[in-house]
C-alpha cells in the first residue's frame, strides 16, 4: 500500500464532522519527512445551516512495520494441534491419502474464513500422513467429517506446553484411524461373509452375503475381520439367462460363460449383477446401501 492510499485510510478513521455538515470536500497532501514520518495536509470545506466553511489541519502520519498474529504465527511454524491420518493394521495409500486429505480442503471452502484456519506443515510419516495446524477446533471439526465420511475412530491426546498468565497452554494431538475396509467391501467376519453397509458411530453397518440379515459391528470387534474382495475388485456383469436360482453371465477373466447363484435380494428382473471373485470362484452379492448395483 501506497503512501497516499495509507493517508487516505487514515484520514477516514479519524476525521469526525459536525452532523449538520453538508456539501463537505476533503482534500489533503501527503510531505515525506523520512521513510517512516510524513505530514499531511487536509483541507476540510462544507457547509452549516447555510454557512460555509473551511478548515486546515496538518497532523504527523507516522507508520511502522509490523507483523499481524496469525502471520507471525505462519512464518514461526506455530500451531496448537497436530492430526495423525492412520489406517488400521496397514499403510494408508496414495489414493486413500488423497481422498482424506481433499476432506480438509472442502471443509475449508464451506466455513466462514478464519485467520487461525492454516496450515503450518504437513507431509508423509511411517503408515499415513501428519499436519500441524493452526487451530484445535478446525482439527476437531475435520476429525468428525472424517468419521462421517470414511468410518473409523478419532482419539484425541492434549499435551502442556506451557503456561500463560496462570493458565496452561495445551496442544491437541488427534489421531484419526481409518477402518481397513469401506462401504461396498466384502468382509469376513466371525466366519462368516458380510458387505459393509453404512457407518455409525461405534462402527459399521453389516449385510450378510448369503441371507437377509443386519447387524452392527464395533471398531474393536472388526479388527478381527479381513477384507474377502473390495469394492474396487468387484464386478458388473450382464444376465445372459436366468432362472429362479441361478444366471448365466460371462466370466470377466476368461470370457467364458459361467453360472452363479441369485442373491437373496434379487428381483427376478435385473439385467445386471455385481459380483465378487471369493474363495477361488464367482459369487453374486446383494445389494449394498450405499449406491446400489451401480
Amino acid at each position: 500500500m501506497d503512501r497516499d492510499a495509507i493517508a487516505d485510510m487514515r484520514i477516514r478513521d479519524n476525521l469526525v464532522l459536525d452532523e449538520r455538515a453538508k456539501k463537505v470536500t476533503v482534500d489533503f497532501s501527503v510531505q515525506e519527512i523520512d521513510p517512516r514520518t510524513n505530514r499531511l495536509h487536509v483541507d476540510v470545506s462544507g457547509t452549516i445551516d447555510g454557512y460555509k466553511f473551511r478548515d486546515s489541519h496538518s497532523p504527523l502520519l507516522q507508520t511502522s512495520n509490523a507483523v499481524c498474529t496469525p502471520c507471525a504465527r505462519k512464518d514461526g511454524d506455530y500451531f496448537e494441534a497436530i492430526v495423525q491420518l492412520r489406517s488400521a493394521g496397514r499403510k494408508l495409500n496414495e489414493k486413500e491419502l488423497s481422498s482424506l486429505r481433499s476432506t480438509l480442503d472442502e471443509l475449508l471452502q464451506s466455513m466462514e474464513p478464519n485467520p487461525m484456519f492454516f496450515i503450518s506443515k504437513e507431509g508423509p510419516v511411517t503408515g499415513g500422513w501428519d499436519l500441524q495446524m493452526g487451530s484445535k477446533s478446525l482439527a476437531r471439526t475435520w476429525g468428525r467429517k472424517l468419521t462421517k465420511s470414511f468410518g473409523g475412530s478419532v482419539k484425541e491426546s492434549p499435551t502442556v506446553i506451557g503456561v500463560n498468565e496462570g493458565v496452561e497452554v495445551t496442544r491437541l494431538t488427534l489421531s484419526y484411524r481409518k477402518p481397513a475396509y469401506s462401504i461396498g467391501d466384502a468382509v469376513r467376519f466371525k466366519k462368516s461373509l458380510w458387505i459393509v453397509d453404512s457407518w455409525q458411530k461405534n462402527g459399521p453397518i453389516l449385510r450378510k452375503v448369503d441371507r437377509f440379515e443386519r447387524t452392527g459391528a464395533t471398531w474393536r470387534d472388526m479388527e478381527a475381520s479381513s477384507v474377502v474382495c473390495a469394492r474396487s475388485e468387484q464386478r458388473i456383469v450382464q444376465v445372459l439367462n436366468r432362472d429362479s436360482s441361478a444366471a448365466e453371465f460371462m466370466d470377466p477373466s476368461d470370457y467364458k460363460v459361467s453360472t452363479v447363484a441369485l442373491p437373496y435380494d434379487d428381483d427376478g428382473l435385473s439385467e445386471e449383477l455385481r459380483i465378487g471373485f471369493i474363495d477361488g470362484m464367482w459369487l453374486a452379492l446383494p445389494l449394498s446401501g450405499k449406491g446400489g448395483r451401480k
